[in-house]
């Protein structure tokens, strides 16, 4: 665990991408439900954003995480700073950050997930990196988490 986590044991979780506003923000949904579904409300904390945040999540996002019973419409993308991400213990970029992960310190494990960007994409190509994205936050929760 991270040393910086405000005085919890609190596993810190960030999801991040340039825009914020299309993978990191799927992630975000389901790493959510993962933490509820596994009972781990106060034993996970879970931060999104982006390098160069955009104004809103893209709409084909939107549309296909509606459609997994999600409602993203709400959100809003936001910029997560070098200390933010210092704070965390997992770190999961989405193939196009701008992130050096040098800069983050040896105590954070961060992930490459090398996804396509579903900004402009048809919607069964953004179900399809919905999916992936779905499979990896329940993979990452397995590594710390003991509840099925």
């Amino acid at each position: 665990m991270s040393t910086d986590t405000d005085d919890t044991d609190a596993t810190r979780i960030a999801f991040m991408c340039v825009q914020n506003a299309g993978r990191s923000q799927m992630s975000t949904a389901f790493a959510e439900r993962e933490r509820e579904r596994r009972g781990l409300g106060g034993d996970v904390e879970i931060l999104t954003g982006g390098t160069d945040p955009a104004d809103h999540v893209h709409d084909e996002v939107i549309e296909v995480m509606d459609e997994a019973g999600f409602d993203l419409s709400g959100r809003t993308p936001r910029e997560i700073t070098l200390d933010e991400l210092r704070s965390c213990d997992y770190v999961a970029t989405m193939g196009c950050s701008t992130l050096d992960v040098g800069e983050v310190g040896a105590d954070v494990d961060v992930r490459d997930w090398a996804l396509d960007d579903p900004d402009g994409r048809d919607l069964d190509r953004v179900r399809e990196i919905r999916d992936v994205i779905e499979g990896r936050v329940a993979a990452l929760f397995d590594e710390f988490s003991d509840a099925p």
